[in-house]
């Protein structure tokens, strides 16, 4: 095609075309119409690029579309939402242009090597371009991937767009400037220190996302909680530098990669996997209404399905017991005798292990903490069946409505602070 316009060219000042195109150039003629020759052959490549492009835009593309919509295979469908195809489209414009450009500007040595310069500087952008999108696509099939779907697929692809975008600069660099991309390299090793300072976060989020992955600390769907930041929820996504945590409010807070590598925080990916969800609450008893049981209380609480065996069983070791040691006088008080608050321990572990809602599979126990000012602890360890927020919270709920209802059968009394009716009726007291 160059040489056929330039034989055509030769035709108008009646030169050979076998004749080099140093003849032509040389031809005085010719250089009065120099300019006028190089604004018409622009004005036909400018005709020729917008037909190119809008063949190529128009018309291949369109296909491209409707081949891509109608396969049954998902990656090509997002190429085209994320307008890959798009991008790829302005390639080949852009090539024929870098070959009309050495016909439009033969006469102009030093102004044909700058457009093309410029033209090779967009088309190696357009192929970056072209491949981040090309990843975003990726990286949409492989989070609907069931393998992958906790994975940190994000913060890999954002590191392989980083990699490819340094590349990719150096290349746009190298263009511009007509340099080698060694000059450039050596330029950055000799910019290393200041590379690091203003790339500090993105280093330090990439080396996070590879611990955090290497070592299964975080997927996506992990229920975390990190009080420095006030995060409390579900893991949403994980980029090379931040990782997102929507709060059970539904608001959502945006944590840096690295702080779970550098701060500690609550994973219960744990408590999900396992059989259920821990119970771990207590109730004060007031230490004043703890007493040995009389005769009577006994004979109340042997009604109870759950206490009978364990209190015909206890009264029998402890008669046993008290008659082998002496120990059968009423005054002695460190005779074996059952207590209200151990008889009401025993009941309520009892009670446990015959609710259907725990998992009598796991740890299951009743036991007392240490005493304080508030009275004597006993505290439920269990685990329930459930691991849903709002069914365990019932569960719980329903233990203790439970106990706190049947605690004064056992003529025990559950610790409160005192409230101002409380002063109100002592003074009304006093005054009667």
């Amino acid at each position: 095609m160059k040489e056929l316009i330039f034989n055509w060219i030769k035709t108008f000042y009646s030169i050979d075309k076998s004749a080099p195109i140093e003849e032509l150039l040389n031809n005085s003629a010719y250089k009065s119409h120099e300019v006028l020759w190089m604004l018409a052959l622009l004005v036909g490549m400018a005709v020729l690029s917008i037909l190119i492009w809008f063949l190529t835009k128009q018309v291949l593309l369109a296909i491209i579309k409707t081949i891509a919509l109608r396969s049954k295979t998902k990656l090509d469908d997002l190429l085209v939402q994320k307008k890959f195809f798009n991008s790829i489209a302005h390639i080949l414009p852009l090539v024929f242009m870098d070959y009309l450009f050495s016909i439009v500007f033969f006469s102009y040595p030093k102004v044909l090597e700058f457009v093309i310069r410029i033209n090779d500087f967009l088309i190696v952008l357009v192929i970056l371009i072209s491949i981040r999108r090309f990843l975003n696509a990726v990286r949409v099939v492989l989070e609907d991937k069931p393998y992958f779907s906790d994975k940190p697929i994000g913060a890999y692809i954002q590191t392989v767009k980083l990699i490819i975008s340094i590349v990719f600069v150096i290349i746009l660099l190298s263009v511009i400037t007509n340099q080698s991309p060694l000059f450039f390299l050596t330029s950055l090793g000799a910019m290393t220190a200041i590379l690091l300072l203003v790339f500090k976060d993105t280093i330090l989020g990439f080396v996070g996302s590879i611990q955090i992955s290497a070592n299964d600390m975080l997927r996506i769907g992990d229920w975390v909680t990190m009080e420095r930041y006030g995060a409390d929820g579900d893991v949403i996504e994980i980029n090379l530098t931040t990782v997102k945590v929507q709060n059970f409010d539904k608001t959502i807070t945006t944590i840096p990669t690295y702080s779970f590598i550098s701060d500690s925080f609550k994973n219960w990916r744990g408590m999900s996997d396992s059989g259920g969800r821990r119970i771990k609450r207590s109730l004060n008893v007031k230490i004043e209404t703890i007493k040995f049981a009389d005769d009577a209380l006994l004979a109340r609480l042997s009604k109870t399905k759950l206490l009978t065996a364990f209190i015909l069983e206890q009264e029998e070791a402890v008669e046993q017991y008290n008659k082998e040691h002496g120990l059968m006088d009423e005054y002695q008080i460190n005779a074996r005798r059952p207590t209200n608050v151990g008889l009401f321990r025993r009941y309520v572990e009892y009670y446990l292990k015959n609710n259907t809602d725990l998992n009598q599979e796991m740890s299951l126990m009743v036991r007392q903490l240490q005493p304080d000012s508030k009275g004597l602890p006993i505290e439920l360890y269990c685990f329930s069946n459930t691991k849903v927020w709002a069914e365990y919270e019932v569960v719980m709920a329903d233990i203790f409505d439970h106990l706190f209802a049947v605690v004064d059968r056992f003529e025990l009394q559950v610790h409160q602070e005192v409230t101002g009716s409380d002063l109100r009726m002592l003074v009304a007291d006093k005054s009667l």
